[in-house]
């Protein structure tokens, strides 16, 4: 695609632009949203929470009970094997 001349060509440019737009318009979103977190973090720790413990929370409930169960069944077995319980 060195130069777009008509037609296909043409199409294809205007459709791949399109789809850069796009992305670069998400990823501006992102980090709004990004930023955005980090502020209700920086509120909660202002309230004293503990934000690494709510971080570990939010990765916990993205789990299903299962896979979460299993995590923390061998996090426990490690810990015993190294005298941590």
């Amino acid at each position: 695609m060195d130069e777009i001349a008509t037609g296909t060509e043409t199409v294809a440019a205007a459709e791949l632009r399109a789809f850069i737009e796009r992305i670069e318009r998400l990823e501006e979103e992102k980090q709004t949203i990004a930023d955005d977190i980090k502020e209700v973090f920086g509120e909660a720790k202002g309230r004293g929470y503990d934000t690494k413990a709510m971080k570990t929370i939010l990765r916990l409930r993205k789990k299903d009970a299962n896979e979460r169960l299993e995590e923390e069944s061998i996090l426990q077995t490690y810990m015993a094997a190294l005298g941590m319980e």
